[in-house]
């Protein structure tokens, strides 16, 4: 079937490699969403990548991260070249700063002006992804008091972690602004959001959305310990959630890193919210044509739990086989997915919220009937991607066929797990014409026969009255109601 796998591929672009020939070649192989990280782009050539995608193919979906709010150190003075060495047992203070400030051998300065007021003595601040590690041994109203535990190279701009310690950051920063406007200008279809700590954050994103009367919907990245500790609030404020586990990584122990990643995803599952799992997944690929055995059982392992989308960042960005490393993943995702006694429909699950919702229980009709009969397709017709979402999150093992009435909702749908999202370009001239839409794209790539049963999820006041009845019929009575209604219409 149509690019034969359930769960999507995030794959990240970079404006220097981002040509129409690059982009088609990682669509062929199984990319299904293009994310841009601002945080290594500018507006001009994040411009680039929304054109260059759009060419190609106008349904793909652009994701951008913001650069979210983060410490870093700031720009180490010129006498030091490059960097600055430190060995274990160093001394330094570290200084708050609006970011002009240059940290010198003695004095580090970070980006953030209340950082002495918000870190307690005996707090850890590792910096570069925890290359290096200072303890705080003493403060007073200018500066902390630190020693170097573990030394290295420190460099310009390179960000700080401060596990288990809550500090005052703004939750959009100004560049963050811009981008998010931009964003709106660009056709743009999500903002991975960085560094969410509570719903407060999600929120002011959504502020700004509003404010332009934009469809944007927010990805929020779980990467630190707060966020985790405010994870239910987040994913009801949020279309969905991405785990980075990079920064995340840094601030939890690597052993507590799964569970965290596994209660995310059964979280997100029930509150039929799209999850992405990111960072490192196929690193080795970066530089050699193979995985290694680790990476591909540590992707394997995020299909196992069901995840929407798995994510490729500098494999794909800057690596030197991105092609290969889409490909690779993608191999993984229906060798996994063929696994036919693990992926059984999640019908039994309590779904939050959503269990005196309309929509939710024909879903879960839909998804049950498509078990017990040996229905080929689940066929539904939506507006605003919905319906699509809620089949996806009992994960049922038949493909969704989602016939989408704005480019909007067919590449939003293009995330969630097992959805095929499908353009009608036109109005309904009736309530059951979307059918055919769904049969002649499913007849393109594999030939259908009358006999072949379809569960249908539809709406009897049209899509802008949503879901309102699951129907099972064979494909020769779909063709033939439709042939009556077009003779009797024509009269």
């Amino acid at each position: 079937m149509y690019r034969m796998k359930k769960t999507k591929i995030v794959a990240t672009m970079s404006d220097f490699r981002c040509t129409e020939e690059f982009v088609q070649k990682l669509f062929d192989a199984g990319m299904d969403v293009v994310r841009v990280n601002s945080a290594h782009v500018s507006e001009e050539g994040a411009t680039k990548i929304v054109e260059t995608v759009h060419r190609v193919n106008p349904a793909i979906p652009i994701m951008i991260d913001t650069k979210g709010p983060e410490i870093r150190v700031t720009t180490i003075a010129d006498e030091y070249g490059n960097s600055i060495n430190y060995r274990p047992g160093d001394r330094i203070v570290v200084r708050g700063s609006d970011g002009s400030d240059l940290t010198t051998r003695k004095v580090v300065y970070m980006n953030v002006p209340t950082i002495v007021r918000d870190i307690p003595v005996g707090a850890r601040m590792l910096i570069a992804d925890g290359e290096l590690e200072i303890r705080v041994l003493g403060k007073n109203e200018q500066e902390l008091e630190c020693e170097f535990v573990v030394g290295g190279a420190m460099r310009s701009r390179k960000s700080v972690n401060v596990p288990g310690v809550s500090i005052n950051l703004p939750s959009v920063t100004e560049k963050d602004r811009r981008f998010i406007e931009w964003a709106v200008r660009n056709d743009v279809d999500f903002i991975a959001h960085s560094f969410v700590r509570s719903a407060r954050d999600v929120q002011a994103v959504q502020e700004i959305l509003d404010a332009h009367d934009s469809k944007i919907k927010i990805i929020s990245k779980i990467e630190n310990q707060e966020g985790l500790d405010n994870i239910d609030e987040i994913i009801e404020a949020s279309y969905g959630i991405m785990v980075a586990r990079g920064d995340l990584g840094v601030e939890l122990p690597a052993e507590e890193i799964p569970n965290a990643q596994r209660r995310i995803v059964e979280k997100c599952i029930c509150a039929k919210r799209p999850v992405i799992i990111a960072t490192q997944m196929l690193y080795s690929m970066v530089k050699s044509p193979r995985p290694t055995r680790a990476e591909v059982s540590d992707v394997a392992s995020a299909i196992y739990e069901r995840v929407d989308a798995v994510m490729l960042s500098d494999e794909t960005a800057m690596g030197d086989y991105p092609v290969e490393s889409v490909e690779t993943m993608a191999r993984v995702a229906r060798a996994i997915e063929r696994d036919g006694e693990h992926f059984q429909p999640m019908i039994d699950m309590n779904m939050v919220s959503v269990n005196h919702e309309i929509t939710a229980q024909l879903a879960r009709s839909a998804v049950r009937a498509s078990t017990n009969l040996p229905i080929k397709y689940v066929i539904l017709d939506t507006r605003t991607g919905r319906t699509g979402r809620y089949l996806a999150a009992f994960r049922g093992r038949k493909t969704v066929m989602a016939v989408c009435y704005s480019l909007h909702a067919q590449r939003i749908l293009a995330l969630s797990y097992g959805v095929v999202p499908i353009l009608r370009k036109q109005e309904l001239s009736d309530r059951y014409h979307f059918l055919v839409d769904a049969l002649e794209f499913i007849d393109h790539y594999r030939k259908l026969d009358d006999e072949d049963l379809m569960a249908i999820v539809g709406g009897s006041f049209g899509p802008d009255g949503g879901a309102s009845y699951v129907e099972i019929s064979n494909v020769k009575n779909i063709r033939r109601r439709n042939a009556e209604i077009t003779a009797h219409q024509n009269a």
